[in-house]
This record gives C-alpha cells, sequence and structure tokens, in this order.
C-alpha cells in the first residue's frame, strides 16, 4: 500500500521548485529528488518523459530508497531505480562497455543491432536505450563512427588504395564508404588523404570529428 502522508521534504516552496523541475524535465534535479505519485503508485526522475501528475498527487523524496521504503514503485520509462553511479546503473554500463569491445571487433560491421543483442542477452530496444543513456548516440553510429575513425587513421598512416581502406575499416563496399566519408567530412576520401598530407593540413582540422557524435576515444558517460 502507497503511503500517501506528508513527503519527506516539507518545505511547500520547495516541494514547487520539484514539481516545475518535473514539468519541465530538469536534469539539473536528476538524482537530488524522486517524486512519488500518489494516484499510480509510482516514482519518477525529474526527466521522466510520461504524462506529468498535478502537484496536489505528488510526493517529494530524497533518494529512491526512500520512495519504495513509503510503498512506491520504480517507473519503467525513466528507471529511478538506476540513476547514474547507483547499482543497477553501473550495470547498464557494463553492458554498455561489452557491446563496445565487440563493436570494436567488427560485430556491427556484418552483423545487425539484433544480433548483438542476443549476443548480450538483452533485447534490441534495450541496448539502444542503454547506448542513448551511456553513449549519446544509437549503437548502429557509435559503430559507424569507429568505421570512419579506422578509415581516416589508414588514410593518414598507409598508402593503402581507396578500396582497401574501405574494406579494412569494415565497409562492405567502396560505394557505402565514399558516402558515409563524404556525408561526415564533406570531401572524397582520396581528398581528405591529400589535403591532410599537403601543406594545408591544419586548415581542415575542423573536419577531423563526424558531427553530432562525440569522439570515441574518450570514457564513457558518467
Amino acid at each position: 500500500m502507497v503511503f500517501i502522508g506528508m513527503a519527506p521534504f516539507a518545505d511547500a516552496k520547495q516541494n514547487r521548485i520539484f514539481h516545475n523541475a518535473l514539468l519541465n524535465r530538469d536534469k539539473r534535479y536528476d538524482g537530488l529528488v524522486f517524486i512519488g505519485v500518489k494516484t499510480t503508485g509510482i516514482y519518477c526522475r525529474t526527466i521522466c518523459p510520461a504524462r506529468k501528475a498535478k502537484f496536489e498527487n505528488c510526493n517529494f523524496y530524497r533518494s529512491a530508497t526512500e520512495a519504495e521504503l513509503k510503498g512506491f514503485r520504480p517507473c519503467k520509462r525513466c528507471r529511478p531505480d538506476a540513476i547514474p553511479h547507483s547499482p543497477a546503473w553501473i550495470g547498464t554500463q557494463a553492458t554498455v562497455n561489452r557491446a563496445m569491445r565487440l563493436i570494436d571487433d567488427g560485430a556491427l560491421d556484418s552483423g545487425s543491432v539484433d544480433d548483438l543483442a542476443d549476443r548480450l542477452g538483452v533485447s534490441s530496444r534495450h541496448l539502444r536505450r542503454l547506448f542513448e543513456e551511456h553513449m549519446g548516440a544509437a549503437p548502429h553510429q557509435v559503430a559507424q563512427t569507429k568505421r570512419l575513425h579506422r578509415a581516416r587513421n589508414l588514410l593518414i598512416e598507409t598508402n593503402l588504395p581507396i578500396i582497401d581502406v574501405a574494406l579494412k575499416a569494415g565497409f562492405g563496399s567502396v560505394r557505402r564508404f565514399n558516402h558515409c566519408f563524404k556525408d561526415q567530412y564533406k570531401m572524397s576520401p582520396g581528398l581528405w588523404r591529400k589535403d591532410r598530407r599537403g601543406v594545408g593540413w591544419r586548415a581542415a582540422e575542423d573536419l577531423v570529428e563526424p558531427r553530432g557524435i562525440e569522439p570515441l576515444t574518450s570514457t564513457l558517460r558518467t
């Protein structure tokens, strides 16, 4: 049974601030306050995408444990029981780390996200959600960025023909390689190689990292 008495945060003004954070999905309060919805018996994070409860139907708690002790169940959409650095979150990060190692080994060069998820023992939907949470990108985007990074290194460090660069980097065809490379760097692989090796290579430095995705040489989000 859900306890619907006074919430641990007794300051009404402060609770209004917390409720506004819920309405606006304010990340600044994520993990600092948990909202128990008395009409559903579910508690959420401030960033929850679900329909927002009215202020009078909300209790506010300092931790997920406190909310659960009052009888609330964790929301399946925002996973308040798996906030950053909680045991559940660390477990999901481990899954992403395993997936990243498999991607490094070429798991998505010839296989699908569904195949990768099967190898990890999770659903493809869950795997995509984990990658969005920890990496800010879908598995196939991560894999493509890694292929582009490998290709980039081969272009500058070797004299391999473009077709060999494409295949060694993990692209299934030269046509696909050329399309992806031009889309990200706004020039062909051959021109990029020439530009980087020439006098003007520094002028193209802003073209190095793919647009919209953080460099994958950095650590996972924490």
